[in-house]
């Protein structure tokens, strides 16, 4: 594949190391019923070329940059039916795949990286696995356990549906335009959760507001939601956010919700 020297958007930083791209690809192992999968943000095709070497996986790549989508169209003509112009975060991602699983990899834009794991979530009855590099502090947000200062929103959320693995830290001069921080490649496995037993929206929704005010204690980071009066003495208030794993978030929303209702 030619050397092309790309255009930055989104904050992407382009891989220019075909070995580590191999290894990425290599740590993308969806189960058997699973046979579609999308990357985010091709570029210049590091990855895809990879990709396509796999001939059991059925790629589909979407990258909001016309100029990468149309450079790889005219250098890998094969897959040219499966190369859209598109906003991932923007886009209907189960109707495009018929509500069947696929799964996701990627060389995440920096900016929106976040995000990105954020639509997983939206679309976790369908996406088994997550392979994606992004800046090495938020692979350690995602991955960190319960009492550490990384330890926040995203994690919790992740954790609760996905088994989540920190695979390998990337440094900057494997990438065009180098950036000014080390990157990192996590993988994300659906586990056997189907539903966490609690009200998942309320879920959400304690997880939050406890991160928000991470340094309080939660009977003070919770205020705004209304304790209900018994709940107020509980030991679980006494502790910060980042100290709860998730199933001690899920405790707290049923106990909230009970005390309601009372």
């Amino acid at each position: 594949m030619a050397k092309v020297k790309p255009k930055k958007h989104l904050g992407q930083h382009f891989l220019k190391d075909t070995a580590i791209a191999r290894k990425i690809v290599e740590a993308l192992q969806p189960p058997a019923n699973c046979q579609q999968v999308l990357e985010i943000g091709p570029g210049m095709g590091v990855l895809t070329t990879y990709l396509l070497q796999n001939e059991s996986l059925k790629l589909t790549v979407v990258d909001v940059d016309k100029e990468s989508t149309s450079y790889l169209a005219s250098h890998l003509p094969e897959l040219a039916q499966h190369i859209l112009t598109k906003d991932f975060l923007a886009t209907d991602w189960l109707a495009y795949f018929n509500h069947t699983p696929f799964a996701v990899i990627g060389n995440f834009p920096y900016n929106i990286s976040s995000q990105i794991f954020f639509k997983v979530l939206e679309m976790r009855m369908y996406v088994p696995q997550v392979v994606g590099m992004v800046q090495k502090e938020v692979a350690q947000r995602i991955a960190s356990p319960s009492g550490n200062k990384t330890y926040g929103i995203l994690s919790v959320l992740l954790q609760a549906y996905y088994d989540i693995e920190y695979l390998f830290t990337v440094k900057p001069g494997v990438f065009n335009p180098p950036p000014k921080v080390d990157s990192a490649v996590i993988r994300l496995r659906r586990n056997q959760t189907q539903q966490l037993g609690c009200n998942e929206v309320l879920f959400v929704k304690v997880v939050k507001q406890g991160f928000q005010n991470r340094r309080k204690t939660l009977r003070n980071a919770l205020k705004r939601l209304a304790l209900p009066a018994e709940l107020q003495k509980h030991s679980l208030l006494d502790k910060r956010a980042e100290q709860l794993a998730v199933a001690d978030f899920v405790r707290l929303t049923n106990l909230m919700e009970e005390g309601w209702k009372k």
